[in-house]
């Protein structure tokens, strides 16, 4: 076999090999849709297997997440490929919507491949936080783990918060600002009364985990009415340099005592 001949086999297999790899990769487009007398803002996105036939392009769980938190979940499965949703954007003038392969694709071939845009919020829109999570008038307990009171979170990134967690003797108290924040007022919880633009807040924040500092927060709260049975609360907690040392991991789960209660923010309501 000449030289020539061998190359062009080699870079048609490369070809083939990169064909095959692209076609486990997701795509996303996304853009913002908001009501410029409320500033509330939707982002729409549809995420779409790159190859539209089986089994390569089978993919049991897309996750979509807006800068870095999980919003909804889908699946590639013949003869779409394809899912669309919406929820409402994070504070902020740009959200990052990313879909990321979870599940193995149809044909075996392990999952974690992702794709990503920006989307930017029009100027006419004021895509501030309209709510605020609380804690109840006691202790919150998620299993074993107890909330201080005085939990404040704000659905914005400018206000301060307050989040204390304490459990077997350690502590961790979260800085006034988070990273990122997420707020969601699902049709299937319950959360009145009071009435408040949210029942799910999702947040990412940073911390002094027994006094040092260097450690990250990640956390859902859940408000499901009075008197508080149903609310849930979850938590991670780990090393900002090392995200696999982690000091706390509380799933999500129902509080085994006090309230969790979201309310409208006072510029707001």
């Amino acid at each position: 076999m000449n030289l020539t001949l061998l190359c062009v086999l080699t870079f048609g297999f490369q070809l083939s090999l990169a064909d095959s790899a692209w076609a486990r990769y997701p795509r996303i487009t996304a853009s913002a849709v908001c009501d410029s007398t409320s500033g509330a803002v939707d982002i729409q996105f549809t995420s779409t297997s790159w190859v539209f036939e089986s089994p390569e392009g089978d993919n049991a769980q897309i996750d979509i997440l807006f800068n870095g938190l999980v919003v909804g979940t889908g699946a590639y499965q013949a003869p779409e490929y394809s899912f669309s949703g919406s929820a409402p954007a994070p504070p902020g003038e740009q959200v990052t919507v990313t879909a990321v392969a979870v599940a193995n694709w149809g044909d075996g071939a392990e999952g974690g491949q992702s794709a990503s845009t920006v989307v930017t919020i029009p100027t006419d829109c004021v895509n501030v936080g309209l709510g605020r999570f609380t804690g109840g008038g006691h202790q919150i307990r998620v299993g074993a783990v107890r909330v201080t009171r005085g939990l404040t979170i704000h659905c914005d990134l400018l206000l301060s918060n307050n989040l204390e967690i304490n459990w077997g003797g350690n502590q961790f108290h979260m800085t006034e600002h988070m990273i990122t924040v997420a707020c969601t007022d699902s049709p299937d919880i319950i959360q009145a009364p009071p009435v408040a633009p949210l029942d799910t807040l999702i947040g990412v924040g940073t911390g002094r985990y027994n006094n040092v500092d260097g450690f990250t927060v990640e956390f859902t709260l859940v408000d499901a009415g009075e008197p508080g049975t149903f609310d849930k609360m979850a938590i991670l907690i780990y090393e900002t340099a090392n995200p696999g040392n982690v000091v706390l991991n509380v799933p999500l789960q129902f509080l085994t005592g006090g309230n969790l209660q979201a309310h409208y923010d006072q510029p707001h309501k």
